[in-house]
């Protein structure tokens, strides 16, 4: 039997009759790597790492020797959690001389973390007198050991830090683009990240070498139904899983795990230590090419895994996590929302994606283009979320927290000035009155009407609760949600838009749009206008949950006018059909089309209002994919091309007495909106959180003094990428809080 074998079968041994096997384990690793020294080192409160036992070094100085974490060759494989493999240990840099231990006479040391579920629970080690490296054989070996050695001192209780652990010491600071602001601390939840395998030793190997090629035939079934059911021939995304495939199916690392089964582990406990080999490696590649393929190489184990043991599942989450991901559509967010996060950080994003958007509704701070976390972030590793500054603080030192505590304490005097607002009228300096209003998807968002005084909801995404749901309800179903917010608007108004899916909105279970462009696809008003079934089937739901009540409907994508008739046509069908009838009715556009602009005279006879969504008609103007991270930032609301659209659409709207608002997410940061203000735009809707800051700048600003000075601005800065610094610094100059 070889060395890995004999040393799992004695460990397995050990465990079965139920001994205490820190004392043996060290013996019996001391034995089968012939080294004079094994220790294993146990984190203990405080950041302190405590010799637990040994054999070959000083009996006594177990339980006495103490070393920090990031101090001496142990104290640094623990903050890292990184192995180090010294043939001349003493003369290392990080060397820490303890006498007690009689460690004299031995020269290399072999030293690997003890890690479990992201985090470092100890370190386990082995020395020789002799000057020499580890050979590739017994750092495998010991790292195995430390693999379950993990697990019985979690099992035993034996590491007083086992339950938090520590993945790293070292701080790391990233920056990236606020998506919604807040401040959060808190432990960090990786997506996609596997939880521990449930069991680490093999009964029989040659079993679990069956297991493993059952289920790597199983995940390559899987992606050959991939490629040939859904992608046709020549689409970019088949080379892509067609390089995937390649990956997965790679002898390589599949021989490397099928090595480790025969070293006595199991299928699950072998994927885990080669996917963990091999990601380390791969952390350490500048290429980001090969760096990237780090992506394709978590989906795959995940996928493996998931085959080996369907039961496996994701670990309850933490109170106030911090969840990381590469990417996050709205129905997941909506999902991890409810299990209880408490902020989010996604390397691709940007603040007008849906996922954004309806994170403003939650409330949960984000932050979006953060580059580079996933792959040096372990769970559990506490984390400082400054979404305000676009800012993620990862393992942050004691100073760090204490002054973002007193900054969480001033938010919370800002946020006490802000209800004093609550009741007063929503008008400026000099008395314009200008009416804020809610978006809102949620029932749950439904108490900010009156938490924040809101005039009544200018947006209701009639989406987002299907999105939650999961599917689209029946007719009733539809009809007691919507009557649901306009029992809670209690008469203030409510403008419902009819459903916008499509685009990175897809219910689960959807298949994934094959359009090279899904944002100007088949989706929102031109699904409903192909598929009059379900666009009827809601109108029906939103008349009868008017219950004779006025009712305001709108809606979105529209890009000619024949199209909003045609919409228009279908909702006075089933008016005809509903008793009662809604006391009155209003039928209006959103408009995010730019087509729409050359067609205004046509148009605003035809709405009873028209609400801006700034979103999409940014990025159609522009021609800037608003999901597309490297353009989060390049074109600005506050540009002149915007500024020009904004007062002309407002111009002809007041001259065809059509009322005008903006539901767009700018609506709800007080710069923007004091500016739309002055555009003449006086009708807002934003999120909930957006609203008392807005409502307090437009309170201390004079709007027909910043109205003279924003026309002087766009007068001089015709032409410049954006008019956003000259008007801020006329705010900051007027002691504005903006």
């Amino acid at each position: 039997m070889s060395t890995p074998r004999r040393l799992l079968a004695r460990l397995r041994h050990l465990m079965a009759h139920g001994a205490a096997p820190m004392a043996e384990l060290v013996r019996l690793v001391a034995s089968e790597l012939v080294s004079e020294v094994c220790s294993v080192y146990v984190l203990r409160p405080g950041d302190l790492l405590e010799l637990a036992a040994t054999e070959g070094l000083r009996p006594e100085a177990v339980g006495r020797t103490k070393l920090r974490v990031g101090q001496g060759i142990i104290g640094l494989v623990a903050a890292t959690g990184q192995m180090l493999n010294l043939p001349d240990a003493q003369n290392h840099p990080a060397f820490v001389y303890r006498g007690e231990t009689g460690e004299d006479p031995y020269a290399s040391m072999l030293a690997v973390p003890v890690r479990r579920a992201g985090h470092t629970l100890g370190v386990l080690c082995v020395q020789n007198r002799a000057t020499r490296r580890y050979d590739g054989d017994e750092v495998e070996v010991l790292e195995t050991v430390a693999m379950l050695l993990a697990e019985l001192l979690v099992a035993a209780g034996t590491a007083d830090g086992a339950e938090e652990g520590i993945a790293a010491t070292v701080p790391r600071r990233f920056t990236g683009n606020p998506l919604v602001s807040g401040m959060v601390i808190g432990p960090i939840l990786r997506y996609g990240a596997a939880a521990p395998p449930r069991r680490l030793l093999a009964d029989d190997p040659v079993q679990e070498q069956a297991r493993l090629s059952r289920a790597v035939e199983e995940m390559q079934r899987g992606l050959e139904e991939l490629i040939s059911r859904r992608l046709p021939e020549g689409d970019g995304p088949r080379e892509i899983l067609e390089a995937y495939r390649l990956v997965a199916a790679d002898a390589g690392w599949l021989k490397r795990v099928s090595d480790a089964i025969r070293g006595g582990l199991s299928a699950e406990a072998a994927v885990h230590r080669v996917a963990g080999e091999l990601r380390d490696r791969m952390r350490r590649i500048v290429d980001p090419y090969l760096r990237e393929r780090l992506a394709d190489l978590e989906d795959m184990v995940g996928r493996l895994l998931t085959t080996l043991d369907p039961g496996s599942g994701h670990a309850p989450v933490p109170p106030g996590a911090i969840l990381l991901a590469r990417r996050l559509g709205p129905a997941e967010l909506l999902d991890w929302h409810a299990r209880g996060i408490a902020g989010f950080v996604v390397e691709e994003g940007s603040a007008s994606g849906h996922a954004a958007i309806l994170a403003r509704a939650l409330g949960l701070p984000a932050l979006g283009g953060v580059r580079g976390v996933l792959e040096i972030s372990e769970d559990g590793d506490e984390a400082l979320l400054d979404a305000d500054d676009g800012l993620l603080v990862l393992r942050p030192e004691l100073e760090v927290k204490q002054a973002y505590d007193r900054e969480m304490q001033a938010r919370g005097v800002r946020l006490a000035r802000w209800a004093a607002l609550r009741d007063r009228p929503t008008e400026t300096a000099d008395g314009t009155p200008v009416q804020l209003m809610l978006n809102a998807g949620l029932a749950l968002e439904l108490a900010q009407l009156d938490a924040t005084g809101a005039a009544g909801i200018g947006l209701f995404r009639t989406e987002i609760a299907m999105l939650a749901r999961g599917a689209i309800p029946d007719v009733a179903e539809q009809a007691a949600v919507y009557a649901r917010v306009l029992d809670a608007a209690a008469g203030r108004p409510v403008i419902f838009r009819t459903l916008d899916l499509g685009g990175d909105k897809l219910l689960p279970g959807s298949p994934a749009s094959d359009e090279e462009n899904p944002a100007m696809g088949w989706r929102s008003l031109r699904i409903g206008l192909d598929r009059p079934a379900v666009l009827r089937r809601q109108l029906r739901a939103l008349l009868l949950a008017a219950g004779g009540r006025p009712l305001s409907v709108m809606f979105p994508m529209v890009a000619t006018v024949d199209e909003f008739r045609q919409a228009r046509a279908l909702l006075r069908a089933e008016w005809a059909r509903v008793r009662p009838a809604p006391e009155r009715l209003s039928v209006g556009t959103m408009l995010e089309i730019p087509a729409l602009l050359w067609q205004l005279p046509e148009l605003l006879r035809e709405v009873d209002f028209v609400s801006v969504g700034t979103n999409d008609l940014m990025q159609f103007l522009f021609a800037a994919d608003r999901g597309t991270p490297s353009l989060a930032g390049r074109y600005d609301i506050l540009s002149p091309a915007m500024l020009n659209v904004l007062a002309q659409l407002h111009s002809a709207a007041a001259s065809a007495g059509v009322p005008l608002s903006v539901c767009g997410e700018v609506a709800g940061r007080p710069l923007e909106a004091m500016t739309l203000a002055a555009l003449g735009i006086t009708t807002l809707s934003m999120p909930a959180s957006g609203l008392p800051a807005v409502k307090e700048v437009l309170a201390s600003v004079d709007l027909p003094a910043f109205r003279a000075v924003l026309t002087s601005i766009r007068r001089t800065g015709a032409g410049a990428a954006s008019l956003r610094e000259p008007i801020a610094g006329w705010a900051r100059e007027h002691g504005l809080p903006v």
